[in-house]
């Protein structure tokens, strides 16, 4: 960062010594500011002579209009023997792929995808592991230009088909089975109904549990990873230059509330949005061991692979984070050497409730970041990471989305951490906290807008013609600024606090108050292993409820309610305290461990769930039917 802001100092005379000075410059100047980003990235393509052209509104600016370039000719700039890829699943399988190994294996999948008549604009999706294989087969899509989409194989039938049957893909990357908490999971029969739902023309199956042969005999229209590159041999690559909006990725939403939206996201605008975060605020280059825990229906699978963009090995590894033990993860970063380290919120608060000190029993000395995102990283896990995990590290909370396969406020390395905060606003994001009447706030909870384009944007939602459903997303509630849907505050040392999703906002008597801030309290009891806070209709108002899921042989009696509405009080406000507290064996999440209040309020108000495939515990819903104390005052 300190390297790019000496450069933006050298192109426009002025002095930005400070990361106030330095944002403030790079939303006002976006053409120079993203030319830079650019040159200073040092992306292979074409820029053209113009970086912006402003229309005057979010909608209407284009960045880069005549620029060429390819994502995967960018992601595959280094060679030679040193590692590109590290992957581990879980303690069964373990693979590394050289920069050379990792471009003929893409080479020979590019080839393999083009004999099947695969061409630019093209959808090949995949339902895989985060393994070496799907970031190959990702490449090679790229490479031909090619729109990759792709979920994890834990997601059931219904939510693969709902997602990949909007889109049509032409073909299919499958495991032939994955490894979870020391379990084989077999998947044949799931694939069946997958391939005959889609009716995909041809579906690839990738070993991973040694039963390729066998799946692929089953299914039809499909080949094994093997047969499919058999007739090719490594060649010297070739990368299709498409315009900087041409899609590169479709991601999904949770589609918890419904069939999941298609969110097309553009090649130019991802790629530049990602080597800014992975070089200047995350300090990773040249060198670098990065590892992201995630999955491949995550979007921070699309940005941990970006991570080869600026000369990063990528750490990959699939499974359970807690097998066989707790330590898992910790014993493969320091066995790595991990540079960067990203997790969720949700792990960080497991590891410290399981009582695990990395800290003492890990040499985690190579590890320069910690990034922590999915939700709120609340006060006390910032703690514990400096505690617990590691005392000299960046510990960088972020926060962004689907919606922009990116950050709008992450980590600032010219910055203190503090607390329970996130540092910034991303360089080149316009971003601001306002009110319900659309004014600006300071020092109270509103909504994180974004007032600027910004080049990760999504170009589009699939199937959305008109672009209404895209303006309905983002634009209604501020007409012609970005509404991302979280709940918000800047803080009095100017980072933010993000306090849940608006959506999920309580309002009791009116007043808003974010579900974050009652877990941040609630979870570190020793009593709680986790909650779920909804806001239920009462009586012509709404009224706090909250679920929690006691320690295993910790009873919820009136004693820990008593302890829990004290704790809520104190730490937060008298508006805070749930009118009611009970307790339920499971909470229901997302497959990337997401909470999904949403859901249990529709549960709770006995209306119906619309799209349960995409919830990981879809079960854990019936725990909220019919609840009689929820029927009485």
């Amino acid at each position: 960062m300190t390297a790019f802001a000496r450069a933006a100092e050298e192109r426009t005379g002025r002095s930005l010594e400070s990361y106030e000075a330095l944002h403030a410059w790079s939303i006002t100047d976006r053409a120079t500011f993203w030319r830079l980003v650019w040159d200073h990235c040092g992306v292979v393509g074409e820029p053209g002579g113009t970086a912006l052209v402003e229309a005057g509104d979010m909608l209407g600016d284009r960045f880069f209009p005549d620029a060429r370039l390819n994502v995967a000719e960018n992601l595959l700039r280094s060679a030679g023997t040193g590692e590109a890829i590290v992957f581990r699943g879980e303690d069964r399988v373990e693979t590394r792929l050289s920069h050379d190994e990792l471009r003929s294996l893409v080479s020979r999948l590019a080839q393999a995808l083009r004999a099947e008549g695969i061409v630019a604009g093209d959808r090949v999706a995949a339902m895989m592991p985060n393994m070496a294989e799907t970031v190959a087969a990702m490449l090679a899509a790229a490479s031909i230009g090619a729109v990759w989409c792709s979920c994890s194989p834990d997601f059931g039938t219904r939510g693969v088909t709902d997602r990949f049957g909007q889109i049509e893909p032409k073909l299919l990357f499958v495991p032939d089975g994955y490894f979870y908490g020391g379990k084989t999971i077999r998947i044949a029969e799931k694939l069946g109904e997958i391939v005959a739902a889609l009716k995909i023309p041809k579906t690839v199956v990738v070993p991973y549990i040694g039963e390729a042969s066998d799946i692929a005999a089953r299914l039809p229209g499909a080949v094994t990873l093997e047969a499919f590159l058999a007739p090719f041999q490594p060649a010297e690559l070739s990368f299709e230059r498409l315009p900087f909006a041409h899609p590169l990725y479709i991601l999904f939403s949770s589609g918890t509330t419904g069939v999941p939206k298609c969110i097309v996201h553009s090649a130019g605008g991802t790629l530049l949005q990602h080597l800014k975060e992975h070089r200047l605020h995350s300090g990773s280059g040249e060198g670098s061991r990065v590892f992201y825990f995630t999955t491949c229906g995550w979007m921070m699978w699309n940005w941990l692979v970006s991570a080869l963009g600026v000369g990063a090995t990528l750490l990959l590894y699939d499974g359970s984070p807690f097998h066989p033990d707790g330590n898992a993860i910790f014993d493969y970063i320091a066995q790595e050497k991990a540079t960067f380290f990203g997790t969720s919120a949700k792990f960080i608060d497991a590891v410290r409730k399981e009582g695990l000190k990395p800290i003492e029993t890990h040499d985690l000395s190579s590890v320069e970041v910690v990034a922590s995102t999915g939700s709120p990283l609340s006060p006390e896990s910032f703690d514990f990471v400096y505690a617990g995990i590691k005392a000299d590290v960046h510990l960088a909370s972020i926060s962004g989305g689907t919606d922009i396969v990116s950050c709008f406020v992450l980590g600032v390395p010219w910055l203190p951490v503090r607390e329970g905060e996130i540092q910034g606003a991303g360089l080149g994001m316009a971003v601001d906290v306002w009110n319900e009447e659309g004014r600006p706030v300071r020092g109270e909870k509103g909504d994180l807008v974004c007032t600027k384009a910004f080049t990760a944007m999504p170009v589009a939602f699939w199937n959305d013609p008109d672009g209404a459903r895209y303006r309905a997303a983002y634009f209604e509630t501020f007409p012609g600024v970005w509404c991302h849907g979280d709940f918000a505050q800047w803080s009095e040392s100017g980072g933010i606090v993000i306090h849940g999703r608006s959506d999920a906002t309580l309002n009791p008597q009116g007043v808003r108050i974010g579900t974050a801030e009652i877990y941040n309290i609630v979870e570190q009891m020793e009593e709680i292993t986790e909650a779920i806070c909804i806001g239920q209709d009462w009586d012509g108002d709404v009224r706090v409820v909250l679920f929690v899921r006691p320690k295993a042989g910790t009873a919820l009696d009136a004693a820990l309610v008593q302890r829990i509405r004290t704790a809520i009080r104190q730490g937060a406000s008298p508006r805070h305290v749930p009118a009611k507290v009970l307790a339920v064996s499971d909470i229901p999440r997302t497959k990337s461990g997401k909470i999904v209040e949403l859901a249990v309020r529709e549960v709770v108000h006995g209306r119906p769930v619309k799209n349960k495939d995409a919830l990981a515990n879809p079960e854990a819903l019936d725990l909220f039917v019919g609840l009689a104390e929820l029927q009485e005052a």
